[in-house]
């Protein structure tokens, strides 16, 4: 894709996340919506799906020749004959209400996730939390953006002197070795939250957090959050070190290469 069409791209990405802040916050003022659970015991309301509708209204409005995958209404394919270019592969990625759990209990601890991949290649991405006051957007080679203002990682390179941020561990806790590595990382590192969602990604980008570990995640919680690391100067993996995609089940992302070196080099023989 050339430049002036990720822009494009990824102005449609944002008017996208603009109806999915309106359709939230719809739902809020009424305080009338229900909650159910999925067959992983997961919950779902009825505003993780109108979200993803009115996202998805927006999306294939303004680019029929992109495939869509979300998080309520799973897979769909582009429009034929929609004037596609030929031999592109474009797919939309969108978590309506990524933290839905946090939005049940009044947290704001939630986001809407909207990315673009192009060819297997993540290259736009929105990540929107509204009752957070925060906005994250970044494409590929434009750098990432925090409420209108460019934000970077902060550099740095040991272990020493990195703050720490954990997210879901539940399959790093039921492998003995590889707790017992992370729990080197912890006593290594100058300190430890778990701020987790999208909060200590946008922390990350900031020069907030250092150093995010995760084993508990799917690509449609960082899809869009893997272009706003990426842009903000950082590096993004999972936890031995292979590219985001599709499959990706969890993330080792710090602020520098030299830093993620590190925990990898003690994660991932233990993680494989």
């Amino acid at each position: 894709m050339i430049s002036a069409d990720l822009e494009q791209a990824q102005a449609v990405a944002i008017q996208a996340a603009d109806a999915g802040e309106a359709t939230i916050k719809s739902h809020e003022a009424s305080g009338s919506w229900s909650v159910s659970y999925k067959s992983d015991d997961s919950p779902v309301t009825e505003v993780d799906v109108a979200t993803e509708k009115a996202v998805h209204a927006v999306l294939a409005e303004h680019s029929p020749d992109a495939a869509f995958y979300g998080e309520e209404t799973g897979r769909t394919e582009a429009v034929q004959g929609s004037g596609a270019s030929e031999g592109v592969q474009l797919l939309w990625l969108v978590d309506p209400i990524d933290g839905t759990k946090s939005f049940i209990r009044n947290m704001p601890f939630y986001s809407t996730q909207i990315a673009l991949q192009e060819d297997g290649e993540l290259c736009v991405g929105v990540s929107n939390a509204p009752k957070y006051g925060e906005r994250l957007i970044a494409r590929t080679g434009a750098g990432a953006w925090l409420n209108g203002e460019q934000v970077h990682c902060r550099k740095t390179v040991d272990l020493s002197e990195a703050f720490l941020s954990t997210g879901n561990l539940d399959r790093l806790a039921k492998k003995p070795a590889a707790w017992k590595a992370f729990g080197e990382i912890i006593t290594q590192v100058r300190r430890v939250r778990g701020y987790g969602d999208f909060c200590h990604y946008h922390q990350l980008c900031c020069g907030q957090t250092d150093l995010i570990i995760e084993s508990d995640v799917n690509i449609l919680d960082i899809a869009a959050l893997t272009v706003c690391v990426r842009e903000a100067g950082g590096v993004i993996t999972d936890l031995v070190g292979a590219p985001v995609g599709l499959e990706t089940t969890s993330v080792l992302a710090a602020g520098t290469a030299q830093l993620h070196a590190q925990a990898l080099g003690l994660i991932k023989p233990h993680f494989l």
